[in-house]
Parts: structure tokens; sequence; C-alpha cells
């Protein structure tokens, strides 16, 4: 299990478009993957569970990642949420 902190640097936050393509990523693992915000937890598959979190650009979260492939993905989600276009 790998878990790092992360800042959203998406503009726009993580409203709906970037919460999809956020869980496109996440989909492409096998691994479980969590997102963490303030007292929350949730799927990071989840598309409900990640827009509920109503993530801003600047905040930031803490994603954890359990399985196989969980290196390769902590890298990809990573990359998506730390870039300026989404």
């Amino acid at each position: 299990m790998v878990s790092k902190k992360m800042t959203i640097n998406i503009p726009t936050g993580l409203e709906a478009r970037p919460v999809a393509l956020l869980v496109q990523v996440a989909s492409q693992y096998e691994s479980s993957i969590y997102v963490e915000f303030e007292e929350k937890k949730v799927n990071a598959k989840s598309i409900m569970g990640m827009m509920s979190l109503g993530l801003s650009v600047g905040e930031d979260v803490v994603v954890s990642v359990d399985g196989e492939d969980e290196q390769e993905a902590i890298s990809n989600i990573e990359k998506y949420l730390t870039s300026k276009e989404a």
C-alpha cells in the first residue's frame, strides 16, 4: 500500500468533467484507490463519491493505493491531479 499527499492544480478544481476523467484514470488499475479530504475517504473509481468531496484548486488530498499496480496507479493519478489542465 502506498499513500501520497497531493495538491489539486486543475484550474477548475474537481467539477464534473475533471472528476469523470480522474475516475477513468483510476479505473484503468486493478488496485484499490481512495482519496481522502478532511474527514472523508472515497473510492477514486466512484464518480458520485469523488463529486461529494467538492475539491477546488489548491486543496490537498491524500491518495492511497493498494494492489499489484499501485506504483503505476499512484504515479498517473498524481500526474493528472497536479497537471494544469483537465
